[in-house]
């Protein structure tokens, strides 16, 4: 089959703004809620373990660990160990990707990030939610004088924060518990922070359900419009914000990335279909096969963007995660059975893993990992271009952060309207004196 060597990332609109007021009050409350808390569980997307994360809670989550004790210096170091205080890091919905680089992910962000546990979980597998029980109900033992185990569980907008709180609620109380968290597919169904549920009986454990809330700016240039598309393919954006063909430029975009010789969408297609880069071109094979015709007997493209989309999100994420370690492009170096490409130095291949990590093989590394036969030895490989990713990401987060103008029209109007205001009140102020 023929692969890919040259993958376009196809033009991508502004991020929109969506920050409804049930997101700003929560952030405002957290400082506070923080110093009744014993442990909190940030819930992240395994396909977007990067960009769901939440910057604009980092600093009081950061606060939070210094007030209990923990070193400025050394994330891993707690100097008073008066109570607990632990931060665990949740990658939901770990079935949506490949296995084989859960534990390279997990051991590049203890690198990179140590103050952060990383647990990969999925609501679908009992034996997740039993691990996470168990490491809530071990912390509450170490600290056998705290007389119970406070949770808050925060994240973006439908990571599964409520569905993986009802799964623990039915883990660890014992015979039938009804539905605690009402749940849905569409993100904001949480608006406000829930009644403490009980997660266990011996030692208490409670939690706190929260609003899901997204940053108020998703960013400038191409960063942020593609940091836009990936969270309004996994919904965690409200619907309507971006049209389907635009959603479905970038998952074919990213499909071929995961694989660039048999990407999981060509089950759509008729046997023997090779890779397509153009989106028209994808759609109508689509519209085709699936007989999406409108008036006039034209291909109904919209219509088939809209099943490409939806296919993904039902069941070809599934799909697309069942892809092995050892599907490394091979073929891609070579351009027939007997001859091998002739300007090698000059030539890579992307690979990925999720949607926040792409990286390039070039032709001597791609030959290093042909040579470790030894899964260990792969599974290092994918680490360090796993760190790479992720150091790449801390620098761009810190580079917005202290980019004064990383705001959106919306906040550049309210923040001149409030500079406004100081003006006449000092100029008001000066003439009454």
């Amino acid at each position: 089959m023929a692969s890919l060597t040259h993958i376009p990332l196809p033009l991508l609109p502004a991020p929109p703004s969506w920050y409804p007021g049930h997101m700003m009050k929560f952030t405002r409350m957290l400082p506070s809620l923080l110093t009744r808390t014993d442990v909190v569980i940030e819930i992240r997307d395994s396909r977007l373990p990067l960009t769901s994360i939440n910057k604009s809670l980092e600093a009081a989550l950061r606060k939070w660990r210094l007030e209990r004790g923990w070193d400025a210096n050394d994330p891993t170091r707690r100097i008073i160990n008066a109570g607990p205080c632990e931060r665990l890091v949740v990658l939901n919905k770990r079935d949506l990707v490949p296995e084989w680089g859960m534990e390279p992910f997990r051991l590049a962000m203890t690198k990179k990030c140590p103050d952060q546990q990383v647990i990969f979980a999925s609501w679908h597998r009992p034996r997740d939610i039993r691990d996470l029980n168990k490491t809530l109900v071990d912390i509450a033992r170490r600290y056998p004088h705290t007389p119970e185990l406070n949770v808050l569980v925060i994240g973006m907008p439908n990571v599964g924060k409520s569905t993986l709180l009802n799964a623990l609620r039915s883990m660890g109380i014992k015979g039938k518990t009804p539905k605690a968290f009402k749940t849905s597919a569409q993100p904001g169904l949480t608006q406000a922070i829930s009644t403490r549920l009980k997660l266990s009986l011996d030692p208490l454990v409670y939690a706190f359900d929260t609003p899901g809330v997204m940053l108020p700016f998703l960013g400038q240039g191409a960063s942020g419009a593609e940091r836009g598309v990936k969270l309004a393919l996994i919904a965690g954006i409200k619907e309507g914000l971006y049209d389907m063909d635009t959603l479905a430029s970038y998952l074919l975009y990213r499909l071929n990335v995961l694989d660039p010789i048999s990407p999981a969408y060509l089950t759509l297609l008729p046997e023997g279909t090779q890779p397509i880069i153009d989106l028209d071109v994808f759609l109508s094979k689509i519209a085709q096969r699936m007989g999406m015709i409108k008036r006039g007997a034209e291909l109904d493209l919209s219509r088939a963007a809209t099943y490409f989309v939806r296919w993904w999100r039902e069941e070809g994420g599934l799909l697309a995660a069942s892809s092995d370690l050892q599907t490394l492009p091979r073929p891609l170096f070579v351009t027939n059975e007997k001859r091998a490409i002739t300007n090698e130095e000059n030539f890579s291949v992307a690979h990925g893993w999720g949607f926040d990590f792409e990286w390039q093989i070039s032709p001597k590394e791609f030959h290093d990992v042909n040579q470790k036969v030894v899964e260990s030895d792969l599974a290092s490989f994918v680490q360090l271009k796993m760190e790479e990713c992720i150091g790449n990401y801390l620098v761009q987060s810190e580079k917005e952060d202290r980019d004064e103008t990383n705001i959106s029209a919306t906040q550049r109007k309210k923040q001149l309207t409030m500079e406004a205001k100081v003006r006449r009140k000092t100029k008001y102020a000066r003439t009454i004196r």
